[in-house]
């Protein structure tokens, strides 16, 4: 008997792997990786990064390997040293601290987040009273809530907008965490809306095209499958967003690092499996586990492309200054 009929023995089905597209790295992720790269490249180890520069384990150890090190302390960077912001942004304190102790900063943040980031400032310049829609303790949320601190209240749910203070006499605007599942995110803007009719919305919506993208994709392919893996961290935002919607199906959804969190079990009796990945999963680990599948259960792949994207950011202007100064 074949390797391949031992492992299959007992299954009634053949499985096939769906393989969402678009999944995966963002053109923000794609920006933050490529310059922590470049700078360890230009000064090798001894870089410092604030936080997590995505949340992903497997990028984050591939760069602790490199001898990058991950602080969530400005004190724990030695004055004068090289350090990155992650893609997910920081509050003008942050900055200020890094000033003060003389440390070379590189800004990683992406542009979708400085968006909201800028348009905080224009509402609080305003006065308005501005209600950010995120998920609290998030470093998105601490950094965006940081730029006005005296402006910003956090809600997370629609049941969150029944305990706000103001009345429909206040100016009043909205933002939203770019993260976030578009579904739910919809509801406390429906929510807000409904209490307070003059809310003022952001020019375009601030969830970003990725993770728009991403739950569209999972949404339209999950009523075709019977499992649905989704590769990314725990502490990844976007990618807990896609796992939700699997639940919300009624079916078995995962959400992993790699191949190593695969269960045998998970598979029995499943012909249909779908595969994706949040906007800071990399490819690697998509392959490593569709590879495990094809293996373990001689499963056929096909890939779903539903959306096409094409977005690029150019590495910063801090990461080009210092360049040039090597």
């Amino acid at each position: 008997m074949s390797t391949n009929s031992r492992q299959l023995s007992g299954r009634s089905k053949p499985m096939e792997i769906i393989l969402a597209n678009p999944r995966g790295f963002c053109a923000g992720v794609n920006m933050a990786i490529t310059c922590l790269e470049e700078a360890v490249k230009l000064f090798g180890s001894g870089i410092y990064v604030y936080h997590e520069i995505v949340h992903n384990q497997y990028v984050v150890n591939r760069f602790i390997q490199e001898g990058v090190t991950f602080v969530d302390e400005l004190n724990d960077v030695p004055e004068g040293a090289i350090l990155l912001f992650s893609a997910h942004g920081v509050s003008p304190e942050i900055r200020r601290v890094a000033k003060e102790r003389n440390l070379k900063a590189i800004d990683a943040t992406c542009p979708l987040v400085t968006k909201v980031h800028l348009e905080a400032l224009k509402y609080a310049r305003e006065n308005y009273n501005i209600i950010l829609i995120g998920h609290e303790g998030h470093d998105e949320v601490i950094g965006t809530m940081g730029e006005a601190p005296e402006s910003i209240t956090l809600v997370e749910t629609a049941e969150d907008v029944a305990q706000l203070p103001f009345t429909t006499e206040d100016r009043l605007a909205y933002l939203t965490q770019t993260t976030l599942s578009v579904q739910e995110a919809a509801e406390v803007i429906n929510a807000l809306k409904a209490r307070y009719p003059q809310i003022v919305s952001p020019p375009k919506e601030d969830i970003c095209y990725a993770t728009t993208n991403r739950q569209d994709a999972v949404r339209t392919l999950v009523p075709e499958v019977d499992i649905l893996l989704v590769l990314g961290s725990q502490n990844s935002s976007n990618s807990q967003r896609l796992k939700e919607i699997g639940t919300a199906r009624g079916i078995p959804a995962y959400l992993i690092d790699g191949e190593a969190d695969l269960k045998d079990e998970w598979f029995d009796d499943c012909s249909r499996v779908l595969v994706t990945a949040g906007a800071s999963a990399p490819e690697v680990v998509v392959q490593d586990c569709v590879e495990h599948l094809r293996q373990k259960f001689n499963a056929q792949v096909r890939e779903v492309t539903l959306q096409e994207e094409k977005v690029h950011f150019p590495l910063p202007k801090s990461l080009r200054i210092l360049q040039n100064t090597v």
